[in-house]
């Protein structure tokens, strides 16, 4: 029984879906919502990070220049710098972010919905 109870809470917060807004609203508003899609403006002053969150694939869209670090659920990082303009894809997944730059970043991110042919 208490190895049972040690599994399932080892693994609770990854169960649930860990939406960025609910858990985050700091940082991320929603600015649009409809039946396609979902755009988040995000912001992240100098050294800010979030908590570990989840996202459907989507696309940010830079509105300043970034430099952040991923963490993802196992430990590992992925770092991706971004200048404003630009737009990326980002995969969907779970991750905490971090603001390892020097200024305030934006960025919106699009979030899709629906499966990967657009239903």
């Amino acid at each position: 029984m208490l190895t049972m109870l040690l599994v399932l809470l080892a693994v609770a917060p990854w169960a649930a879906a860990q939406d960025a807004v609910e858990v985050d609203p700091d940082h991320y508003q929603v600015a649009l919502e409809n039946d396609q899609v979902r755009v988040l403006l995000i912001t992240y002053g100098p050294g800010e990070k979030s908590v570990m969150h989840e996202h459907p694939d989507g696309l940010s869209v830079f509105l300043t220049d970034a430099k952040v670090q991923f963490t993802m659920p196992d430990g590992t990082t992925a770092a991706v710098e971004g200048k404003a303009g630009e737009v990326v894809w980002i995969p969907g997944g779970h991750h905490l972010p971090e603001n390892v730059g020097d200024e305030l970043m934006e960025v919106y991110h699009i979030e899709l919905k629906g499966g990967e042919d657009g239903d």
